[in-house]
């Protein structure tokens, strides 16, 4: 693991890279959920994930428990609520920016769980971004960028799931700390597969569900290509590569630029606009973010003692 040296430009290259797959990633869904119910757009992307792989990448040396408790939280849970958020009001711009408090649900799930207890910094963090949430879930938008507070309440919930997932990562981390990540989210998506299939034909009914696999359109089946093997398979393997060579301070700040990848797709791409209340709320949150992090502290040391980046 690099500890001196900075990022190479190789390995910038790759942040960057997954912070734009990843801010493109909320577009992506809403064009998806165009044509296909969420929970049918679950299990088309974790069966393209994992099932043309099984053969190819090893079980990774962890108790099936790891992967089933990651598969639900993860799969089921976190793309599950994500996608009916989407589907029922959030905007895409918005659910990039929700998504993000995942890191403020891992702080308060890692103290009782962990016993991994936050700084007081960490804590004024959730406060300043839990004001910014305030301010998006009451500011609805209009237009294009217009967003209900079911499909808010949802999309919290996927953050949530998200942050349930981190711990169990952590579990297994702890359990073997040597398994292999890449054949662990492959192995862990066979998991929600079935889940998500049989949700589909609850939701929808039978006749539905085999309607939309009938009339799978190139739009439809591109946003699960992608979804499965650019946001899922290629951009996890880069960002724990980086993780792997770069502590985890230099590299996990590059994850506040996905809220601006995504802001800016959305508005690109479906001519979302946010009100001024919530940007006010997006700003509040990536500042919540920023103190979470430590950036003022750790920007203050860099200047005093420059050996220390």
């Amino acid at each position: 693991m690099s500890t001196q040296a900075g990022l190479s430009r190789a390995d910038l290259g790759r942040a960057l890279a997954v912070v734009v797959i990843w801010g493109l990633n909320f577009v992506v869904m809403k064009l998806g959920l165009r044509d296909l119910s969420p929970m049918l757009l679950g299990a088309l992307r974790f069966s393209a994930a994992s099932l043309p792989l099984l053969f190819f990448v090893r079980k990774p040396a962890l108790p099936w428990r790891y992967l089933l408790a990651y598969g639900l939280a993860q799969g089921l849970g976190q793309f599950g609520f994500l996608f009916l958020g989407l589907k029922l009001g959030m905007t895409a711009g918005m659910a990039s920016v929700v998504m993000q408090t995942q890191a403020f649900f891992t702080l308060m799930l890692a103290a009782p769980l962990l016993g991994e207890h936050a700084l007081r910094r960490q804590w004024i963090g959730i406060a300043v971004a839990l004001a910014g949430l305030v301010l998006i879930a009451t500011a609805h938008g209009e237009g294009p960028g217009q967003m209900t507070l079911i499909g808010f309440i949802l999309t919290l919930s996927a953050a949530f799931m998200w942050a349930s997932s981190n711990i169990v990562v952590r579990f297994a981390t702890r359990a073997a700390a040597d398994y292999d990540p890449f054949g662990f989210i492959v192995w862990s998506s066979l998991v929600p597969i079935v889940p998500f299939a049989i949700f589909a034909v609850l939701m929808e009914g039978p006749s539905t569900v085999m309607h939309q696999l009938a009339n799978l359109d190139l739009g439809a089946l591109l946003s699960v290509l992608y979804l499965a093997w650019f946001a899922t398979l290629l951009a996890y393997s880069m960002w724990t590569r980086l993780l792997q060579r770069h502590p985890a301070g230099r590299v996990v700040p590059f994850s506040l630029l996905v809220p601006v990848v995504g802001l800016a797709a959305a508005a690109l791409c479906f001519g979302e606009r946010p009100s001024p209340a919530q940007w006010l709320g997006t700003a509040a949150v990536l500042l919540g973010l920023m103190i979470n992090q430590g950036f003022g502290a750790r920007t203050l040391a860099l200047l005093r003692d420059p050996k220390r980046a």
